[in-house]
């Protein structure tokens, strides 16, 4: 199918707009893992877990303790997509631009930045599906946008203690907040935007956000509304109960679904759970570290409302593998091939060009695949 172009005619190029792009802030914060980069698409790579440490008192004795053995675990991740973005030209259209190819070139230009924009976009949401159902746990009223108390940034705090019980580093944390969430922290946190009290006037005149309580601040509109399950009525099923730490939780008398990503509370329990593995032979999994408390027998099981996700995680927490698609060993049919970076995420994307009967065709490419290799050192913000 051929271009339409009457729209773009050189007459109508002094309006023209810029390509819009939506909010960045997982690609340029999370892991980058070259290993996993180095994996052909539906080649799963291990990244290895090391278990907790244990230890015991010291004994003098004539040989050291036998003992020191570990069971080592693994997260697998795979690269799982590999996706284009064709741009398309003919001669004759080419020509309608302008013998010069100024407008071409100009059109051309924002015809690859909306290529990129599309995969960009898809990169970002699932980095924001992954974070948020990878989450250990969750702080925050679900379906109340947080921030929203002028001078109160008890909702940064939370998922700061969140992070701190499960040994995650204090270096280099991170927070992506919604649309929601940000316009809060900029219209109701007055304490940010008065420079007598920020020691800084860059939120107020250039909208720059600074670290808050040790998280580098990013936004991000990959952030989707989780819907929950129906699951309603669960009660614990185990008559010795569930200990600290335990992740697999029996159920029953219950109706419905609970959800990947889901978030529960047990009677008792003012702990928010997120579900790793949905509802499934009358048993849910949790993120790590499990419980925080012991529940009982019959201990009734509470699935939370519907939630925009905030996402708080350390460095370890997620992880994107990206780059350009495979080609065989005899190349491909491509007249010419380079590396175009994106300005707006960082990624390097493959740009190649195909030669046609009278017409050609450009290729934006990007291969990748994320994960969560340390859920325990994500936390989610409840919005």
């Amino acid at each position: 199918m051929a271009n339409t172009i009457t729209a773009v005619l050189p007459s109508l190029y002094a309006g023209l707009r810029q390509v819009s792009r939506e909010l960045v802030g997982f690609i340029p914060n999370v892991q980058r893992n070259v290993s996993l980069e180095r994996a052909a698409v539906g080649q799963t790579v291990s990244v290895p877990v090391v278990p907790a440490a244990t230890g015991g008192n010291i004994t003098p004795a004539s040989v050291p303790p036998d003992d020191g053995d570990q069971t080592m675990s693994n997260i697998p991740i795979m690269i799982d997509k590999s996706k284009y973005s064709p741009v398309r030209w003919n001669g004759e259209e080419q020509l309608a631009l302008g013998p010069d190819g100024v407008m071409y070139n100009t059109l051309l230009a924002m015809q690859f930045a909306e290529s990129m924009r599309w995969i960009v976009n898809q990169i970002e949401v699932d980095l924001a599906v992954r974070g948020a159902t990878s989450a250990s746990r969750a702080y925050g009223t679900a379906g109340t946008t947080p921030l929203g108390t002028a001078g109160d940034l008890t909702d940064l705090a939370g998922p700061n203690r969140i992070l701190d019980q499960n040994g995650a580093s204090q270096i280099g944390r991170t927070m992506i907040v919604n649309s929601d969430s940000r316009f809060n922290l900029e219209g109701k946190q007055s304490v940010l935007f008065k420079a007598n009290e920020a020691g800084t006037d860059g939120l107020l005149r250039r909208r720059e956000m600074l670290d808050l309580q040790g998280f580098g601040m990013g936004f991000s509109a990959g952030l989707k509304t989780v819907t929950k399950g129906t699951g309603a009525g669960f009660l614990v099923n185990n008559g010795a109960g569930y200990p600290i730490g335990a992740t697999t939780i029996a159920v029953d008398t219950g109706t419905g679904t609970i959800l990947a990503g889901d978030v529960v509370t047990f009677a008792g329990d003012t702990n928010k759970y997120v579900v790793k593995t949905a509802l499934a032979g009358n048993q849910i999994v949790l993120q790590g570290p499990g419980l925080l408390q012991a529940v009982a027998d019959n201990v009734a099981i509470t699935v939370g409302n519907n939630y925009a996700p905030n996402i708080a995680f350390s460095p370890d927490g997620l992880v994107l593998a990206a780059r350009a698609p495979a080609l065989p060993d005899q190349g491909d049919s491509a007249e010419d091939r380079t590396t175009v970076t994106d300005t707006v995420s960082g990624l390097n994307f493959e740009v190649s060009l195909y030669k046609e009967y009278r017409r050609i065709r450009y290729e934006v490419a990007m291969a990748w695949g994320t994960g969560a290799p340390n859920p325990e050192h994500i936390a989610l913000l409840l919005g």
